[in-house]
């Protein structure tokens, strides 16, 4: 793997991973772009999303922290502690039971391109319909909320879904405002994808040669740097804007795909 390749796996990354429209879609249309495939690869991009979760975690340091210093004491920061406990639970037992065949059946841009065109309408239709705003912030959220959410997450295991719409989208239709829904999104990104790349990282100990140090350090900072970004820049813009502009971006992006792929423009 060339550094721009890494670069630009590293920007996708960061830049896709806390969007609603699927940093893995996005990044399994990227490797078939630039031809990159092979299990090093399927390792590259999951210590990159560690990367990108690094970036939540500094961005939210404070609440993070707080949480951790008070949780003996404090019955707010245990809710909401258990609260991610119970969210993180559906993908990671869905995950780990249905992993291999969903990665030999629905990893492929084909897949992808359904996906992202069908969960832009979703976005949509969920936009339009009318919901009451109940929970503004994360520290109001129920168990029930929680539950709700986590099942919404695990939906993210198809390719092309998106974690963070998915959860954003289940926030909405629950009563959480948009930016609470975003937030909390972030929040449930950290135990899944930090836990999925120490998985990952175990799995293949001994698998990691010095040729791809470099690159997955390149690849570490960009995603660092392009997530923490985009998590400032997308927490304003939902405080004043709808998801919609997200879901018209999936529609027009799988189509295109789906169009390609049919007439033989793009060999994805």
């Amino acid at each position: 793997m060339s550094w721009l390749e890494a670069i630009i796996l590293g920007l996708v990354e960061g830049i896709t991973e806390f969007l609603p429209i699927s940093s893995t879609g996005h990044l399994i249309l990227t490797e078939s772009l630039l031809g990159l495939a092979g299990p090093a690869v399927e390792r590259h991009i999951i210590i990159i999303q560690g990367a990108a979760i690094l970036a939540v975690c500094w961005e939210f340091r404070q609440k993070l922290l707080h949480t951790a210093f008070t949780l003996h004491n404090d019955a707010v920061s245990r809710r909401f502690f258990m609260n991610l406990v119970i969210a993180s639970v559906p993908l990671a037992v869905l995950g780990l039971t249905f992993e291999d065949q969903i990665k030999a059946v629905l990893f492929n841009p084909v897949s992808v391109a359904i996906a992202l065109v069908v969960g832009g309408v979703i976005i949509l239709w969920a936009e339009r319909r009318q919901h009451e705003e109940r929970v503004q912030t994360v520290d109001e959220l129920t168990t029930m909320d929680a539950v709700k959410l986590g099942l919404f997450q695990a939906l993210a295991l198809i390719p092309g879904t998106s974690r963070s719409g998915a959860t954003i989208i289940g926030g909405l239709l629950s009563g959480l405002s948009r930016r609470t829904a975003a937030e909390f999104s972030f929040f449930l990104a950290i135990p899944a994808l930090l836990a999925a790349t120490a998985y990952d990282i175990y799995k293949a100990r001994d698998q990691f040669a010095a040729a791809d140090v470099e690159p997955l350090i390149v690849s570490c900072v960009a995603s660092f740097i392009s997530a923490l970004l985009v998590t400032k820049l997308l927490l304003r813009f939902v405080s004043k804007h709808s998801f919609a502009a997200f879901a018209w971006y999936r529609i027009v992006f799988g189509a295109v795909i789906l169009i390609t792929a049919y007439t033989g423009l793009v060999s994805w």
